[in-house]
């Protein structure tokens, strides 16, 4: 069959290798197994004879490079996939989206050099004497490191969780550059997580409201977006996955209600996702998006574990009681500085229908 316009910008979007130094292309043998992993999930394996019966986990423990299926011609399984399941694509899309961005967090966490004593010296005053020079350079190293790295982390998720959530529900993350909701005051535009035109949703999404809420100017902002949402023409909404009650989420959801806007919170919010999403997609946010979620917040310890981290110049070792995790090395110096910010055409990153 022809694929669409829309499904052909899903398949050059996933293909290309984008504009950072670390991104990944994705090759036939590597889009060939994401087929295989929709068939799966949407229980469309039988049709494909081709594939092996027990296609290896999207979440796994093998090395993602080995995810991948060889000798198979991509572009006739992926128009035979939009042939049984219509709106298989954007399922697709967003699969391929995410793993795009793991296979690009490995890369930075193989490259990503280790900070030098010139960025770190001058915090050594702090604690100097506490450890030897050389234990405590060490820790000043190390903990630079992880900064740096849980900063990339923060940057390369934010490419992903709202969007794909976003595109999941029939909607489009948009940058305050081109977002048709409009600041009070000054006019500018803000930054929304998720817009839906077919219904003049505004989206505020969140994992979690905690009481140690960021700065207050930043909270102010949040507390005015369901006013700008609705002074713009749009229904605030708002969704936070942890339903953990608090004060901060309490006056964040009155601020929505007291615009005439929506809230859901916990099992609510997840309802509301899977119906807007629609059968096929809700079944991607059930496996790609809460379950990982939920495994999280259900497991995270109230008391850390012991932690080893151990580095050369080909390996990162990393303990976490009892389990390990080995990543090879490759450092580049060009990494050294600080993460980008988004880039302020985030909107265009994922296509709409």
């Amino acid at each position: 069959m022809t694929l669409s316009k829309t499904q052909e910008a899903f398949v050059t979007k996933v293909r290309a290798v984008g504009n950072s130094e670390m991104s990944v292309a994705l090759d036939d043998e590597i889009c060939s197994y994401l087929v295989a992993v929709v068939a799966t999930d949407l229980g469309l394996l039988n049709s494909y004879p081709e594939f092996p019966r027990s296609v290896p986990a999207f979440f796994g423990n093998r090395p993602l490079d080995e995810l991948r299926l060889r000798n198979a011609d991509f572009r006739t399984l992926f128009e035979k996939l939009i042939s049984l399941k219509p709106d298989a694509d954007a399922y697709f899309y967003c699969l391929a989206t995410l793993h795009k961005a793991r296979l690009k967090y490995e890369r930075i966490l193989q490259a990503q050099p280790t900070p030098t004593v010139d960025q770190v010296g001058p915090r050594a005053l702090l604690q100097f004497g506490s450890l030897s020079p050389r234990a405590l350079a060490a820790l000043l190293l190390w903990r630079k490191w992880i900064y740096d790295i849980d900063n990339r982390a923060a940057q390369e998720t934010g490419y992903v969780f709202e969007p794909i959530i976003a595109h999941a529900i029939g909607g489009v993350p948009v940058s305050a550059q081109k977002s048709p909701v409009r600041r009070s005051g000054n006019g500018a535009g803000r930054q929304v997580d998720c817009i839906r035109e077919t219904d003049k949703r505004a989206y505020e999404i969140k994992l979690r409201v905690t009481i140690a809420a960021s700065g207050q100017g930043r909270w102010q902002e949040e507390l005015d977006f369901p006013a700008d949402a609705r002074s713009s023409g749009y229904t605030p909404v708002l969704v936070v996955l942890d339903p953990t009650p608090n004060p901060k989420l309490t006056e964040l959801r009155q601020k929505f209600q007291a615009q005439k806007g929506e809230t859901f919170v916990g099992t609510e919010a997840w309802k509301h996702l899977e119906d807007k999403a629609g059968a096929t997609m809700a079944v991607f946010l059930e496996n790609y998006v809460r379950v990982p979620m939920q495994s999280l917040l259900r497991e995270a310890p109230d008391q850390l574990p012991e932690l080893v981290l151990q580095m050369t110049d080909k390996q990162l070792t990393i303990r976490v009681g009892d389990e390990e995790l080995k990543i090879s090395r490759a450092p580049r110096e060009e990494l050294a500085g600080p993460a980008d910010p988004l880039p302020p055409d985030v909107d265009e990153h994922i296509p709409t229908p």
